[in-house]
């Protein structure tokens, strides 16, 4: 009975996680009360070194257990508090809203985003500038909305890609039901034509969760640091985009070209083209989805259409937060589509709160971070240079430490301590406002390396659709690596020589 018993609880514990992936997190959770009693300090390092592992394994499981598990650890053996957590929590619930509502509103967009992006990826055959295309629009609607709103639009339309593509894949019909998480009844005729499609969706989904960092960094509202910042430097929208215009510019013009580089040569896991088979079926789909689409549904789809303006034109305007706007969406979205039944409307909320929750547990690392002092060590280094140098200085570290933690946190501990010394008269007002661009384009173009370093990027690893198309942490870095060499230069350059 006890061999049984052990061998269920290791049989539950995470699940159909690998064994070898359950007990490297048991070894964790061991491990770090005796580090604990050696260092706090080394101990808090650990820690985030443990929880980017988690992530980056989150194909093998999903990152809130393991990472919840290292986080309540960390507050049992004191690395911070319950109420630490729920600060950084609270200070982040703009976030939390958004993720909360937002991303459900735009479920309730997907039919009209659906029939757009179909005419848009047949329509454009290059891929090269379909792929630019993608890049240019997510940094536009970034730079007035917000990154993880158009994660969640790019996100959407292409598991309704992958859907459209796997049910013919599967021998089935486009109105029948189909799990495109099961690779099992794909026809053998189109198994290596669907791994082509999985290639050519990841790299449009990376282009364009790049295009979301190239745009966000442009304005205040573009990330929630931006707004911060401009908060403290009393910045308005105008004059916040002329600040920051020259490393944003020159950055998104490099952006650009590296995206068409990368599709032109084929490398880093881009270049994939759209294979005949896939679009001879979304252009059939396209077909049949016209002749069916009755006036009721094509009235949905402009009901939807007019939403999606507004939902442009409020958040463009920043006539709310956009939680609360995500909440206006999913009113009206529902309304007057006649969507009223309580497990219709309950589905739209299951992608989203699984990341809601991580994220929350990834405010209990930051809070560890914050507690622990992991960033002073950077933070005083850094202030000992002058000049361009300690500008230079506040772009790498901030970029550095952003990769591997919260941009939102490194730019408040950053500028928090920009204030005091300015505060304080140690730095001239030229001196703040110089050191404040550093803080913002350094939390916002090299964190582009890692998931973790932008909500956008983790919020895109942990999507349903990162398993469907076999995205990864590690090939995501793979993916980033090429932006992240041209981005960073790019913008440290124009920070020393243009500034």
């Amino acid at each position: 009975m006890v061999q049984t018993m052990a061998g269920a609880l290791h049989s539950n514990f995470l699940g159909n996680s690998p064994s070898w992936y359950k007990l490297t997190i048991i070894g964790f959770l061991l491990l770090n009360p005796i580090i604990v009693i050696y260092d706090p300090f080394i101990a808090g390092w650990v820690l985030v070194l443990e929880f980017i592992f988690t992530l980056a394994m989150a194909l093998k499981c999903y990152p809130l257990q393991p990472g919840g598990l290292l986080a309540v650890e960390a507050v049992v053996l004191g690395l911070a508090s319950p109420e630490m957590v729920f600060h950084e929590a609270e200070v982040n619930f703009p976030v939390i809203m958004l993720l909360m509502f937002m991303v459900a509103g735009i479920y309730f967009l997907r039919e009209m985003l659906l029939f757009t992006f179909t005419k848009i990826l047949l329509g454009v055959r290059s891929k090269v500038l379909l792929s630019m295309m993608f890049s240019f629009a997510a940094a536009f609607l970034s730079a007035f909305l917000d990154a993880l709103t158009v994660t969640a639009v790019i996100i959407t339309v292409a598991v309704g890609f992958y859907g459209v593509y796997h049910k013919v894949a599967s021998g089935k019909a486009f109105d029948f039901d189909n799990d495109p998480s099961t690779d099992e009844e794909v026809i053998d005729l189109h198994r290596e034509d669907l791994e082509k499609f999985r290639s050519f969706l990841r790299s449009l989904m990376m282009h364009g969760a790049v295009g979301t960092a190239l745009g966000g960094v442009t304005t205040l509202v573009g990330e929630p640091q931006n707004l911060l910042i401009a908060e403290v430097m009393d910045w308005e929208f105008v004059e916040f985009f002329m600040k920051m215009a020259h490393i944003s510019m020159p950055v998104l013009v490099v952006g650009l070209i590296t995206c068409a580089f990368l599709e032109i040569t084929g490398t880093f896991g881009y270049g994939q083209r759209l294979s005949p088979k896939v679009r001879e079926v979304l252009e059939e789909y396209d077909r049949a989805m016209a002749a069916k689409r009755t006036d009721r549904e094509n009235t949905a789809i402009a009901v939807q259409g007019v939403v999606a303006l507004m939902l442009i034109l409020a958040l463009g305007f920043h006539l709310a937060e956009p939680g609360v706007v995500g909440l206006m969406v999913i009113v009206l979205a529902t309304a007057f589509n006649g969507i009223t039944e309580e497990h219709r409307i309950g589905h739209a909320f299951e992608e989203a709160l699984p990341f809601t929750a991580l994220l929350v547990v990834f405010f209990a690392i930051v809070a560890v971070i914050h507690h622990q002092g992991l960033f002073s060590p950077v933070i005083h280094w850094v202030m000992t240079y002058e000049g361009k140098t300690q500008e230079a200085l506040f772009y790498m570290a901030n970029g550095v430490l952003s990769m591997i933690s919260d941009n939102v946190f490194v730019a408040t501990v950053y500028i928090g301590e920009v204030d005091t010394m300015f505060k304080a008269g140690e730095i001239t007002r030229e001196q703040f406002e110089a050191l404040a661009v550093a803080i913002n384009t350094g939390t916002n173009i090299p964190s582009v390396a890692t998931p973790n370093g932008q909500a956008a990027f983790l919020f895109l690893l942990t999507s349903a659709l990162a398993p469907l198309i076999r995205l990864s942490y590690g090939r995501m870095v793979i993916m980033a690596l090429p932006y992240t060499i041209t981005m960073s230069i790019t913008g440290l350059l124009a920070l020393v020589y243009l500034g």
